[in-house]
């Protein structure tokens, strides 16, 4: 039995929980309404209540340590301006606390006892994020300004007394710095000097205070590994390596030293959960592995006791869940019911890790997944490339892969050169004057489906979002005769007006990946799909959020526009309220029905 597009859009997910401060009631964002809200539950798989009943989604909720209150963000139609509101958790009273609606809001954490919160924002300077103290009952401009930044900043946590907050900075996704600020001088120790790009992140305090755990690739190292360090001396060492695999992160409870860490192994999610010895910090016991339906986990949230711990699981056929794990024993309990639309799921198809060897014989992964029944020769494929470029394709739940899975596409899902989770020598293959040759992966990709003795080589089609909509567009201009359509969302088409009108604070992060104005301009133009466009031959499907302060909408105007006088059948679909993706589900309900019906015209 075959289910409509609006039944997948309806599956529905439960994710970034949070215990509150009697351990007993949970927190979590909830997607029922159309949109992600805040909801909260008491037992497993209680009916649960809905908190907040916003048209725009709720981006995280975090639990005071101290009272029955949340902190949670919003921004407004996809402008990534967020603010913080606080939410009684007893009356059910909500008050935005910072009441700036044109600066962003990042959240750095409640203080132990409840008292105050911190936050970056970049209130003073667009292109820059300050770092602020705010009382709990305080609004506005009440907020005090602890440290003036120069660049991406963002919060790492509170010390275990209070004292100094833990601050990073950004300056490209393999290149950071953490920093200590000393609340009461308001001075800040530089921690992690160093040379070249070495990434210092998924930082927490020693429950001493005296030292950090964090993951970092410092000494050359390809993968990330999990460290210590020593406030006092400075130095770094390793708890425990990832043996050719990225630890992608540590949440730690500061009071007890019981943690769970992460390791990214092809895609897959394995944890490792212990609890660290007090007197040597590199030493650890360890505790049972949870059983956890999916394959992909985290966002992992410790009651107050530091006995259990909350996190959201996923997999191709598993719908993102809430599970409870107690640390002891490893027992894993499902808290949330985020309902399949009356799908059963045990129609939804599963991917297959594959291999494909591309133009200098680099092997480049992907997930493959095939529709039930399909026909030998015959089958159409969607070739979907994620953003970033330094993010990772992961065998998570989509609703609308299944949607085109139950429709009779198969779906191909590669993680090219420049793909984080495969080392920092895979992810540097396509930096600056090397950027086509993670388009060159796609050919190969798509010559290996074409191989494929279910695949039609035909009905092969390109889709892809952000830097993924880029690798689409060029994909149709440097290899046109691969593909039988393209369907760009919030995609790049010009590196150049791209990087001249994105957020002022993000520029400089995209110009350590992509090449700069004023170096690389000549380059940038080059490769540029926008420049290129007489070369597309396939049919184009361009979407667009009119909010976008990542990827600004002038981007698909301009390749639209473009590549219909060259006399391509091109379609455009803008969302006023959206921003860099579609979050409401009217839209993404109008943009999918429009893309199936674009799919089934041309492919």
């Amino acid at each position: 039995m075959s289910y409509e597009l609006e039944r997948y859009l309806n599956i529905r997910s439960a994710y970034g929980a949070s215990f509150g401060p009697d351990g007993e009631r949970l927190s979590f964002l909830l997607d029922t309404t159309g949109t992600s809200q805040v909801w909260t539950i008491a037992d497993p798989q209680e009916w649960p209540q809905q908190r907040t009943f916003y048209d725009e989604r709720v981006t995280f909720a975090s639990w005071s340590p101290e009272r029955p209150e949340l902190i949670f963000g919003m921004d407004d139609g996809g402008n990534e301006r967020a603010q913080l509101y606080r939410l009684d958790a007893e009356t059910g009273e909500i008050e935005n606390v910072t009441a700036m609606p044109d600066a962003k809001h990042r959240w750095g954490g409640w203080s132990h006892d409840g008292e105050q919160f911190a936050f970056a924002s970049n209130r003073r300077d667009e292109a820059v994020f300050d770092i602020y103290v705010q009382d709990r009952d305080a609004t506005g401009d009440a907020a005090k300004l602890v440290y003036e930044g120069d660049g991406w900043l963002s919060l790492a946590g509170w010390s275990p007394d209070d004292s100094r907050l833990l601050v990073s900075q950004a300056y490209s996704n393999f290149d950071q710095d953490l920093y200590v600020l000393d609340l009461e001088t308001e001075e800040i120790e530089h921690l992690t000097p160093h040379e070249g790009d070495v990434r210092y992140s998924s930082a927490s305090w020693a429950p001493d205070g005296d030292g950090l755990y964090l993951v970092t690739d410092e000494g050359d190292a390809d993968t990330l590994y999990l460290a210590y360090m020593d406030l006092e001396g400075g130095e770094l060492e390793t708890v425990t390596r990832g043996e050719g695999w990225n630890v992608d992160g540590i949440a730690l409870d500061d009071e007890t030293g019981r943690f769970v860490y992460s390791r990214n192994v092809e895609g897959y999610t394995e944890l490792t959960v212990g609890e660290f010895d007090a007197d040597e910090p590199t030493e650890f016991e360890r505790f049972p592995e949870p059983d956890l339906p999916g394959g992909v986990s985290g966002g992992i949230s410790f009651d107050p006791a530091a006995d259990r711990f909350a996190l959201s699981t996923t997999g191709d056929t598993v719908n993102t869940n809430v599970f409870v794990v107690d640390v002891e024993s490893g027992e894993a309990k499902r808290w949330t019911r985020a309902p399949t639309a009356g799908i059963p799921p045990e129609t939804f198809d599963e991917s297959d890790l594959v291999h494909v060897e591309s133009f200098d014989e680099l092997e480049v992964p992907g997930f493959l997944t095939l529709p039930d029944g399909y026909e030998a020769g015959n089958t159409p494929v969607v070739v979907d490339i994620h953003g970033g470029p330094e993010s990772q394709r992961r065998p998570s739940f989509s609703s609308v892969k299944q949607y085109f899975l139950d429709r009779g596409y198969a779906y191909f899902e590669p993680n090219v050169r420049g793909s984080a989770g495969y080392g920092a020598d895979y992810a540097a293959l396509d930096d600056v004057e090397k950027r086509m040759d993670s388009v060159a992966d796609i050919e190969a990709c798509v010559e290996w489906l074409q191989d494929h003795p279910a695949i039609d080589p035909d009905r092969i089609a390109a889709k892809g979002g952000s830097y993924g909509g880029f690798m689409v567009l060029a994909a149709l201009t440097e290899y046109p005769h691969l593909w039988a359509a393209g369907i760009d969302v919030v995609g790049i088409a010009n590196f150049v007006t791209f990087l001249e009108n994105t957020g002022d604070w993000r520029r400089e992060l995209r110009e350590a990946e992509y090449g700069s104005l004023e170096a690389d301009r000549e380059f940038l133009e080059d490769i540029s799909p926008i420049n290129n466009v007489e070369r597309i031959e396939a049919p184009l499907f361009v979407l667009h959020g009119e909010n976008d302060p990542r990827v600004p909408v002038g981007e698909a105007e301009q390749i639209a526009d473009q590549a219909a006088k060259q006399g391509v059948p091109v379609r455009k679909l803008i969302f006023e309220d959206e921003g860099h993706g579609f979050s409401k589900l009217e839209n993404r309900i109008e943009a999918y029905t429009e893309i199936a019906d674009f799919l089934d015209e041309h492919v």
